[in-house]
């Protein structure tokens, strides 16, 4: 398991098009990929490939997130997806 914390830096927060540049790119990895807001719990994991529950977490610019990746590849999983994060999805 690894795992790290990011803002959510842009505008629109994680919605429609962030959402799913986020999902296009986690699904590239075989991980499986979780995100959750910082400070919740198990309950509030999201499915990092599922655009239903990467919207249903509703997050916005400023809010904290983990994102938590486990297999083979899930350094190079979650270290990719803060970067897109912190790219603010190219705005």
């Amino acid at each position: 398991m690894y795992k790290k914390t990011v803002t959510i830096q842009n505008a629109t927060g994680l919605h429609a098009r962030p959402a799913s540049d986020f999902i296009a790119l986690a699904a590239k990895f075989k991980s499986y990929i979780v995100i959750r807001r910082k400070g919740g719990d198990e309950d509030d994991d999201a499915n990092a490939k599922s655009i239903v529950n990467v919207l249903s977490l509703g997050l916005a610019q400023g809010e904290e997130v983990e994102i938590e990746a486990t297999g083979d590849d899930e350094k190079k999983a979650v270290d990719s997806l803060v970067d897109l994060i912190n790219s603010k999805f190219g705005e």
